[in-house]
């Protein structure tokens, strides 16, 4: 299993609709990359105030690197990315991704 970790620092202008759209569509993601397993999202919700800005995180489980790696490079993975990144406060540096495999 491949574990992909994403966390974004969401602009503070982002509404609620706005950031439940983004996070809907990197879920229907699900439907087009064979191997995707799970994806679970949410704002940072840690008392630790650990997060160094970071307002919100995603995970996707993929049953293979392969599936993973189809996954990175897929037409609707660009669509997603897109969207993301035009929110993301401070552009890439707004974005961290960390994959594990277990």
């Amino acid at each position: 299993m491949i574990h992909h970790v994403v966390l974004l620092k969401l602009r503070r202008d982002t509404t609620p609709q706005r950031v439940k759209e983004i996070f809907d569509l990197i879920g229907s993601m699900k439907a087009h990359v064979p191997g995707l397993k799970s994806y679970h999202h949410g704002p940072y919700s840690s008392p630790e105030g650990l997060n160094k800005g970071f307002t919100h995180g995603f995970t996707m489980t993929f049953d293979t690197a392969s599936s993973r790696d189809t996954y990175l490079w897929h037409p609707e993975h660009e669509k997603v990315k897109a969207a993301v990144l035009e929110r993301l406060d401070g552009g890439l540096d707004g974005v961290v991704a960390f994959d594990f495999e277990s």
